[in-house]
């Protein structure tokens, strides 16, 4: 059975993120995949020091680090799963600030000794998993791919992951309702999209 991790860095309960990476799960769970959602909301992640411990062994598993919270269990759970979701609303023209906190303790992906000018990816010669990435945006989704850095941070997780983006469900205009529901023409997105993944 496949199993798919969601990363959500959403801070609201059932908000528009929420629900596209509900109706992922259940779209992938019907077609027989395994799904667990983590909400970075409640797990507990301190935040990176940049000591660069975690990126001094050298070899393809991610380096530990000197922080003991709920990063490595969350780490062992990566390493597992054959796909994932990574998603994150769009807050001042970037991911939010629980999933950039995510995305900086990802270094142990990186093998980056002292001597070399900058970092060398673990994953970058495994084999590739795949990702589907999830924002949504109060600017229409077209111009904030463009003007934004979600989209291009959300790759780069993918990228640390050793995963290929197989595709992405952006959600513009938001800001117009109090609580946005998800659209027809979302879910039907939804449903493409789960089958490139699995």
């Amino acid at each position: 059975m496949s199993k798919v991790l969601a990363i959500n860095g959403s801070y609201r309960n059932e908000g528009l993120t929420d629900q596209a990476v509900e109706a992922l799960a259940e779209v992938l769970e019907e077609a027989g995949a395994e799904v667990e959602i983590i909400l970075l909301r409640d797990y507990p992640i301190r935040f990176c020091l940049n000591c660069r411990a975690c990126t001094q062994r050298p070899g393809a598993a991610p380096g530990e680090c000197l922080h003991n919270d709920g990063m490595q269990e969350l780490i062992d759970k990566i390493e597992r799963a054959d796909f994932f979701i990574l998603a994150s609303p769009t807050n001042f023209g970037s991911v939010t600030a629980i999933f950039k906190r995510f995305m900086e303790r990802l270094a142990g992906y990186a093998y980056w000794p002292w001597e070399l000018n900058g970092p060398q990816y673990r994953k970058a010669q495994a084999a590739k998993k795949k990702a589907l990435l999830v924002s949504s945006f109060a600017a229409p989704a077209i111009l904030a791919r463009w003007f934004f850095g979600t989209d291009k941070q959300l790759k780069m997780t993918a990228k640390v992951l050793g995963a290929e983006v197989v595709g992405s469900l952006y959600t513009g205009m938001i800001a117009k309702q109090q609580h946005p529901k998800l659209t027809e023409g979302a879910r039907a997105k939804i449903r493409l999209l789960a089958g490139r993944l699995v």
